[in-house]
């Protein structure tokens, strides 16, 4: 039999400034709208499909703010005032910024919508209910389309399509934080129900082994020009792992079994932690299996089996997800129609259960949860309503979550040291080694060991520690020297936060 183990990752970057209690993005509540809840929610039409969500604690923290703090972005303070009252600087914002979204998919399916971002680009100019349209369009656009459909009064906004009023703005902004508030309890409810697996990331979403020590990048690509100033907390990795753990039981009953690290990131020296946190399985990238047992060739009766780390702190599964057939789902299939790329998949899938047909084999198919399916037709629905029909009807396999699947077939290959890398090229180079990456690193160094300096005089040391394990987080790395602008500027915010939080004499900014 063959077994298939879809995983999918939630995650979005930290964009809380804690000392303003502002959040400087949206795309926490606008995901939240279009993503999270109807891709948990789809499953009451399969009940028979298993499925495992991993859910990182920092994106359920903001979660939360929306929800319980009444914590408000830029973007919604700006929806909720009234469109005469906004200043021509705040129009001007609007303007540039309320066109987010992909144009082709989904900006183009509504006439109004459509008609406006022309209007933007032949730089003409907007009247009041103009921007009022295109307030209400931003918001309504972002909804996932079953939720545009069955929730009446947004139906009846879509089919009204302009000329919209202050109090039919204010209702869409009160049904995306009605949304946002059904997320947390649908999959609690989901879990306890046993159809889906829910896991954890580190809290923050840190690269665990370069928390460990900086110099694990050499490890995995010995080319790698590493910061000047090495960065070595090994606490920073256990208090990450702690309180994601803590995190997780606190709101879902239970302690995770699983562990996506974040970005698929991993190394020998961060197993005795994950361990001692009480995780029983984590998942990696195919490539680190075969660079962990020195592999040159793609070995697939390798990839389908999950394997055990045994170290001195105890036992430790791990399972690697199928690279091709997690990136076509990702990258690929997007442009297809969508019963040739279901068609296809099955046919992958049929291809391994034949070539193994005499025994059990698990196939891990790992992604991102959200960021795909802005590109496909329909959010993709189409998509992924004909896959999970296909799964439930194809004979020769059958959907599992990795625990579920370990109880049956304990892992029996071990591996003896576990290489060192992610899942992108299996090293760590989209978050170290560039003059500008390292110039990040070594700023944390510097003030990470200031907090250790006993003489530091520290008032709120839990609120100066929080700010520093969202520093540590994988996103403001991956795109510092990208050309990402506005994260280059919340990088800095944390910087600045961290300077004036701690109290410490260096100069943050870079």
């Amino acid at each position: 039999m063959l077994y298939l183990a879809l995983i999918y990752h939630m995650h979005q970057p930290y964009y809380k400034n804690l000392l303003t209690q502002e959040i400087e993005a949206p795309w926490v509540r606008l995901h939240g709208i279009k993503d999270y809840l109807d891709m948990v929610e789809i499953l009451s039409k399969y009940p028979e499909l298993k499925l495992t969500f991993n859910l990182v604690p920092s994106l359920l923290e903001q979660i939360k703010d929306y929800t319980e703090n009444n914590l408000e972005d830029k973007y919604l303070k700006l929806s909720y005032k009234p469109t005469e009252a906004l200043t021509y600087d705040e129009k001007n914002f609007i303007l540039e910024n309320f066109f987010q979204i992909n144009k082709d998919r989904v900006i183009s399916l509504f006439p109004r919508y459509y008609e406006l971002y022309l209007k933007k680009q032949a730089h003409q100019e907007f009247n009041l209910p103009d921007y009022l349209d295109l307030v209400v369009w931003f918001n309504l656009a972002w909804f996932d389309p079953d939720f545009r459909c069955e929730i009446p009064p947004l139906r009846r906004l879509v089919q009204k399509a302009r000329f919209f009023s202050e109090e039919e703005k204010l209702m869409v902004l009160e049904k995306q934080k009605q949304i946002l508030k059904e997320i947390i309890p649908s999959y609690k409810k989901f879990s306890q129900s046993g159809q889906i697996e829910l896991t954890t990331s580190p809290f923050y979403h840190p690269i665990l082994p370069l928390l460990y020590n900086t110099k694990i990048a050499k490890e995995a690509n010995p080319k790698v020009v590493l910061p000047s100033i090495n960065f070595s907390y090994p606490q920073d990795v256990k208090a990450q792992l702690d309180l994601a753990v803590q995190f997780h039981k606190s709101h879902f009953g239970n302690k995770p079994e699983g562990l996506w690290p974040s970005e698929e990131a991993v190394s020998e020296h961060i197993l005795p932690f994950i361990i001692q946190a009480g995780i029983n399985w984590i998942v990696t990238d195919e490539a680190i299996l075969f660079k962990s047992l020195k592999k040159k060739k793609r070995d697939t009766q390798l990839l389908y089996q999950p394997h055990l780390l045994r170290r001195k702190e105890g036992t430790l599964n791990i399972v690697f997800r199928d690279r091709n057939l997690s990136d076509l789902i990702s990258f690929v299939y997007y442009n297809w129609p969508a019963e040739v790329a279901v068609g296809d998949f099955l046919k992958h899938l049929e291809n391994i259960y034949q070539a193994f047909r005499e025994k059990d084999v698990l196939v891990v198919v790992a992604l991102d949860g959200e960021n795909a399916w802005e590109y496909y037709p329909n959010d993709g629905h189409d998509f992924l309503q004909l896959l999970y029909q296909r799964l439930l009807e194809a004979k020769f396999l059958k959907t599992t979550t990795i625990s579920e699947y370990l109880k049956i077939n304990p892992a029996q290959n071990e591996i003896e040291r576990l290489s060192s890398g992610s899942w992108i090229y299996a090293n760590f180079n989209k978050w170290i080694g560039s003059n500008q990456k390292n110039k990040a690193w070594e700023k944390l160094a510097k003030v990470r060991k200031e907090l250790e300096n006993p003489q530091s005089e520290i008032l709120n040391p839990d609120l100066v520690y929080k700010q520093m394990y969202i520093l540590e987080g994988s996103d403001w790395f991956w795109w510092y020297d990208e050309g990402n602008l506005e994260f280059d500027r919340l990088f800095q915010m944390h910087l600045a936060n961290l300077s004036e939080l701690s109290g410490c004499r260096n100069k943050l900014t870079y």
